[in-house]
């Protein structure tokens, strides 16, 4: 059984939350910290990536 690669969002601010989607079916709240000098950041729980708009096309 093969695993869907994990979704990348693209997001216009540097703080986010991520609950996984889905209803129950998600995880806890977390709030995540995009890096200025990197400009993404992954999910501990569900492995999303969240890039900011102004990384996007060069992360």
């Amino acid at each position: 059984m093969a695993t869907d690669a994990p979704e990348t969002k693209i997001v216009d601010s540097y703080r986010i939350a991520c609950d996984g989607g889905e209803g129950a079916l998600g995880h806890p709240r977390v709030w995540l910290q995009i890096p200025l000098e990197t400009g993404w950041v992954e999910c501990p729980y569900c492995d999303a990536k969240y890039v900011h708009r102004d990384f996007e096309g060069k992360v």
